[in-house]
């Protein structure tokens, strides 16, 4: 089994994992705090829900894949590929998204929860319901980011949703060792850490979903004679080229092969190829400068530790 393509949904999944685990404990701790824990049913049955309507989706969209391919088989090829290119996508728009918001928002997230279920414990008789679609987003939005990235790649079989089940599982951990153990870890640190992980994988499945497209593009010019002129890079303009992606920028597959290790680790981490053409090239570029640059400087950008409170103050009182 090649466990390596389960490395990068087990990394999305423990950062979204924890961000969710977060929300739970706070709402846990502050429903004992305000001597509510008969609400605590209604927590672990938002959590419930939202991985199950997670875990649907996911399955909804596989099916989706399969039925798309059989209806036109002729172009089953195409179908598949670029599919899983619109899934990158999607995938590329949430994760991104996310890493930037959650990293602005981040020092309010107590604040937040405590507003929410203040709310929520104020409508007496609705509150469980007003506690239960809290836990329900907020797991349901990190759920179907994981959920699209799976989603992207199809083709590799049941090992990225074991990941994404042992990211769960470790995320889990995480918020019993913080909430219930008091174990103090630094969450803002972790988070950092976490995103950088992140910048690198979402810019390996911009590349991926280059790729994904140029595959596409290249089945399609492939069963449809009318549909050649999509390959526009011709031997007159280069010998070593892709369909849509232009000429080859880099070979190493002499050097550090994709399909071996440790080539393979880096391609399912952070989407190394050891033949790269020039869109990708482009793209990854681009998206590091964008993103990734957005991304350093919203955790870099002057702030200083006596103005601005850490995640890990937060959460360590969180269980008072």
């Amino acid at each position: 089994m090649d466990f390596s393509t389960a490395l990068p949904t087990f990394v999305i999944t423990l950062r979204e994992g924890v961000e969710a685990a977060l929300v739970v404990g706070i709402v846990l701790a502050l429903l004992k705090k305000a001597k509510q824990s008969q609400l605590n049913s209604w927590v672990y049955a938002g959590v419930g829900v939202g991985i199950a309507l997670s875990a649907l989706v996911g399955v909804l969209l596989s099916w989706v894949t399969i039925a798309l391919s059989a209806a036109n088989p002729q172009y089953a090829s195409v179908t598949e590929v670029l599919l899983e290119g619109f899934f990158c996508v999607l995938a590329i728009a949430m994760l991104s998204w996310m890493l930037i918001w959650m990293t602005k928002q981040a020092r309010f997230m107590r604040a937040t929860v405590e507003g929410a279920v203040t709310s929520a414990l104020k409508a007496d008789k609705n509150a469980g319901w007003g506690v239960f679609w809290l836990i329900l987003i907020a797991v349901l939005r990190e759920g179907f980011e994981t959920v699209f990235f799976v989603a992207a790649n199809f083709q590799q079989g049941f090992m990225p949703a074991f990941g994404a089940v042992s990211g769960l599982v470790a995320a889990a951990a995480v918020g019993m060792l913080i909430f219930k153990w008091g174990v103090n870890i630094n969450i803002r640190q972790f988070f950092q850490v976490m995103g950088v992980f992140l910048v690198l994988i979402v810019a390996g499945l911009v590349v991926t979903a280059l790729q994904r497209f140029d595959e596409a593009a290249a089945a399609l010019a492939l069963s449809d004679r009318a549909s050649e002129s999509i390959c526009f890079y011709y031997e007159r303009f280069t010998k070593v080229h892709s369909c849509i992606l232009g000429p080859m920028v880099s070979n190493t597959s002499k050097i550090l092969p994709d399909e071996q290790f440790p080539g393979i680790i880096f391609k399912s981490l952070f989407g190394y190829r050891d033949r790269l053409y020039l869109v990708q090239a482009v793209g990854y570029v681009v998206f590091l400068l964008t993103i990734g640059g957005t991304y350093l400087r919203s955790i870099t950008g002057g702030k200083s530790g006596k103005n601005q409170p850490g995640k890990q103050k937060s959460m360590s009182s969180s269980s008072d």
